[in-house]
């Protein structure tokens, strides 16, 4: 359960003042077909669930009209059994048909994400092992997948690229090699933690030997990444800090796998990537 936005949140309102105009454009001529009375309706979760994106809910409606009331009857990130409703609204009918798609597009594309990764955290239960994300995000959602991720039980990774460096392949390449990039990283003071990918133990171990704040192995075969794990652990023994993370497709089938060779983390890009909205109505009640 997460009790609070991050502070990595800023832009939840613009995106909601967005979603609806996407939807909006010039006006919700279907809506004009109902009077103005008050009315009441219910949002119902036909599946189990995450629950996720309630702020964003409660903005969506709160943009339209600030008289609509929004009574949740679950906490973010509880996990909801099928036919559970989630929360009623009372106000204006116009404004709850015209912020229904668009509270519950937010709503089942975050409760999606939570929900994945409740089942990967899941998978991975007393390994000591964590699941974190990628940048791999909708475009647009990143601040609200990250958030979802967090109330799926799972960890972020760097949020953008602000706030971290990750030297790749690419950037191997483009500086002559593992051990100049490093050292280029290092020259620019930036104050972000440093994390290098590694495709050969050779690069892991030019990555350990700097003492990176997070060794990412990529792809590696199973055997390869134990002996990775093994050079990063007596590293840390030794008086290193460097955490290392496996990358490298993990799918619910696997990932257990991955996690019993003790590495520290597992980032998996499908779990913001690969989405599976949560199948969620409104309907009116009275």
């Amino acid at each position: 359960m997460v009790p609070s936005l991050p502070a990595y949140v800023t832009t939840l309102e613009q995106s909601v003042r967005f979603a609806l105009a996407e939807d909006m454009g010039s006006g919700d001529w279907t809506a004009r077909l109902s009077d103005d009375r008050t009315a009441r309706a219910r949002v119902l979760c036909r599946e189990t669930a995450v629950v996720c994106g309630r702020p964003w809910v409660n903005e969506v409606f709160r943009q339209l009209d600030p008289a609509i009331v929004v009574d949740w009857q679950v906490t973010e990130g509880a996990r909801v059994d099928a036919d559970t409703v989630l929360f009623t609204l009372a106000g204006p009918a116009r404004a709850l048909l015209t912020g229904e798609r668009t509270a519950l597009n937010f709503l089942q594309t975050l409760s999606g994400t939570a929900t994945t990764v409740d089942r990967y955290v899941a998978a991975v239960a007393g390994t000591g092992c964590q699941i974190v994300d990628t940048r791999k995000t909708l475009p647009g959602l990143r601040q609200a997948q990250k958030y979802a991720v967090l109330c799926g039980g799972g960890h972020n990774h760097r949020i953008g690229l602000y706030d971290g460096i990750l030297i790749k392949e690419n950037h191997i390449a483009a500086a002559g090699g593992i051990e100049a990039a490093i050292s280029a990283a290092r020259a620019l003071d930036a104050g972000v933690p440093l994390m290098t990918e590694a495709e050969t133990l050779d690069e892991a171990r030019a990555a350990l030997a700097a003492d990176v704040d997070l060794l990412l192995v990529d792809d590696f075969p199973f055997d390869t990444l134990r002996e990775a794990v093994r050079l990063t652990r007596a590293h840390r023994a030794a008086g290193g800090r460097t955490v290392v993370e496996y990358s490298g497709g993990a799918t619910l089938d696997t990932v257990r796998q991955y996690a019993e060779c003790r590495v520290d983390r597992i980032s998996v890009g499908s779990i913001t990537k690969h989405l599976q909205a949560i199948d969620l109505s409104m309907r009116f009640i009275d």
